[in-house]
């Protein structure tokens, strides 16, 4: 059977994985009583909340003697990563482009990566059945883009497709009328578009892992494809370590991919992608070669993390209440278990007694691994995402992003006015008669925190995208600091009517009454830039002359509720999150008041004598 090896790629919600299902559906791959639900090769239940792809994943269909082995991309920046490594494995790239949106940052971002590999593109202009959607346009500045990106004379005579994935119809041609309820015309430009692997089927074993699995059975595995030779279970091989050592181990396991089924096999043959089992700490860009006839593939870049984040146990006065796991060594097991699969994820030690650097490719990289953690039972804590900071020739560095943002243009005073305040530095500003598009280039602490203000001053109708552009030297200037002080408990005890309604005006609440607090928590935002220590715990005080249920009917104002990655974004250098399966709540690192009123007046004064 001949293979063709492709990945999708596309701007974050651009329809991926929903062309992933169709084609699955409309190929003759899935049994007669195989249902997929929809969007199926977004596993995990935060995906399917979310409607983003956060791991690559990979499948195959059968299409007219063609195994097609597809990895549906994710399509955010943080987990760019992921793409990057893809782009070894295969042959050709399927990039798929909203039909009103048209080419957006990740899109150049995605293409940038394929036409450096050397890779064939086919172009998809999706969801061609949207009231606004403008495909002649849209190829017009996919072309564009593949010449801005100097793609070379056989990249840039691309084939199109045009298709609404949801509803399962494509067709070669951008009418409307045209579309047929079949993926034939996108699998055919497959199988006639994507070169065959070029790889040697005899000779001695090469295979390189470009993605890492993990299961309980059998551990880490890595995903790749056999560049020569043929890999079977039980066979000794050598593992040609990215440090330049060597390790000789037996596979253990085979696994290859159809439809939604991933089954074991004993051999597989070179252009196939498939996992391998056998070595407990086998790496991306590791090659596995028969003994005695080692021969590395060149390396495979891993993209270094840009943001950390310090996650410890949970020490405040709640600590073990509403979770499963809750020391430190659980916590330690859990961080050191996702780097197993997630390369760009790096853990270590700090100086403190049980506390890590967790260092991710963005807010969202390590808020997904928060929000899994605490649905499985955790209890932790985790400080403001910072970014990581490096030394370049002696000077001081910091990661810089490129960001577009697409908003009406009512809205583009107060968005350049906020994105100036955070460091960013405007490059080009397009508008249309309703439109703007405003291309920044924003140091990463710029960014952090940036989501709610953009919101706000957007009134919700800006959508901002970006991806990490370079190192450059940082900037002396304080960005994207909270400008407004918070409601800080003064005791432990339960919320009442009464002492929220005494403080309301003081700020905007985060707690509703029978809430239970404790002394350092943080219950609101002050509407000062200080911080305010108040008693929302206080109960009316009652005498011979007011009876008890005198003035019950207190009105008081809906509460402001925090998500977790809100929660992330608010918080100042001197403060948490406080992470369980069933409460998330922001404190103070210092608890006690009279110490924290002691430690920030030294700090003051240390600030103000520098």
């Amino acid at each position: 059977m001949e293979i063709r090896n492709v990945a999708i790629i596309a701007h974050v919600d651009h329809g991926k994985t929903t062309l992933v299902d169709q084609l699955l559906k409309k190929s003759e791959t899935l049994a007669s009583r195989e249902n997929i639900d929809e969007r199926v090769m977004d596993s995990n239940d935060l995906e399917r909340e979310r409607g983003i792809t956060i791991l690559a994943k990979n499948t195959a269909v059968k299409y007219k003697g063609y195994k097609i082995n597809i990895l549906d991309t994710p399509g955010h920046a943080d987990f760019s990563g992921e793409v990057e490594r893809i782009m070894k494995m295969v042959d050709g790239v399927v990039l798929v482009v909203d039909a009103y949106e048209g080419a957006m940052p990740q899109t150049r971002f995605v293409l940038k990566q394929a036409l450096e590999n050397n890779l064939k593109p086919i172009v998809v202009i999706n969801k061609v059945d949207k009231p606004s959607a403008r495909p002649v346009e849209v190829v017009d500045e996919v072309l564009d883009l593949f010449i801005e990106l100097g793609a070379n004379d056989d990249q840039l005579d691309f084939k199109v497709a045009y298709a609404s994935a949801t509803h399962g119809t494509s067709s070669l041609s951008p009418e409307l009328e045209s579309q047929e309820p079949t993926m034939d015309y996108i699998l055919d430009l497959i199988v006639s578009e994507i070169p065959a692997p070029e790889v040697e089927k005899e000779g001695h074993l090469q295979f390189q892992g470009a993605l890492l699995d993990y299961n309980e059975y059998v551990g880490r595995m890595a995903i790749g494809r056999i560049k020569r030779g043929t890999i079977r279970t039980n066979e000794i091989v050598s593992c040609l370590r990215n440090d330049g050592t060597t390790k000789q181990f037996r596979i253990q396991k085979i696994y290859s991919f159809l439809g939604l089924q991933k089954s074991e096999i004993q051999e597989a043959y070179a252009g196939d992608i498939v996992a391998v089992a056998g070595l407990a700490d086998i790496n991306v860009g590791e090659t596995l070669c028969d003994v005695g006839f080692e021969e590395a593939l060149p390396p495979i870049h891993v993209s270094e993390p840009t943001v950390e984040m310090y996650f410890s146990t949970n020490d405040s006065p709640f600590a073990g209440k509403e979770g499963k796991f809750v020391t430190s060594t659980k916590l330690e097991e859990r961080l050191y278990r996702e780097t197993q699969k997630d390369v760009s994820l790096r853990v270590v030690k700090s100086g403190n007694q049980d506390e890590w650097i967790v260092c991710g490719r963005g807010e969202l990289h390590l808020g997904i691994l928060i929000e899994n953690m605490r649905r499985e039972g955790y209890e932790f804590q985790v400080a403001k995402p910072k970014p990581i900071i490096k030394e370049i020739d002696g000077v001081k560095s910091e990661p810089y992003e490129y960001v577009q943002i697409d908003l009406p243009n009512e809205y583009v005073g107060p968005t350049i006015e906020l994105i100036g305040r955070r460091g960013g530095i405007l490059e080009s500003m397009n508008s249309d008669v309703s439109q703007t598009r405003l291309i920044y280039t924003v140091p990463s602490r710029g960014l952090i925190g940036l989501s709610t203000d953009f919101m706000t001053s957007t009134k919700g109708f800006g959508t901002l995208s970006h991806y990490f552009l370079e190192y450059r030297p940082m900037e002396n200037v304080q960005v994207g600091k909270r400008k407004l002080g918070v409601l800080v408990a003064s005791e432990d005890g339960v919320t009442t009517a009464y002492g929220i309604g005494q403080i309301e005006d003081r700020g905007i609440l985060f707690v509703e009454p029978n809430t239970n607090v404790y002394e350092g928590m943080i219950v609101g935002e002050c509407n000062k830039e200080e911080d305010l220590t108040v008693n929302v715990a206080k109960m009316k005080q009652q005498t011979n002359q007011r009876s008890s249920n005198k003035d019950m009917t207190v009105v008081l104002k809906r509460p402001r509720i925090m998500g977790l990655e809100a929660c992330m974004e608010y918080i100042n250098d001197d403060e948490l999150v406080e992470i369980t399966p069933r409460s998330i709540r922001l404190r103070k690192k210092i608890l006690n008041t009279e110490l924290r009123k002691k430690f920030d007046a030294k700090r003051m004064k240390e600030e103000k004598n520098a």
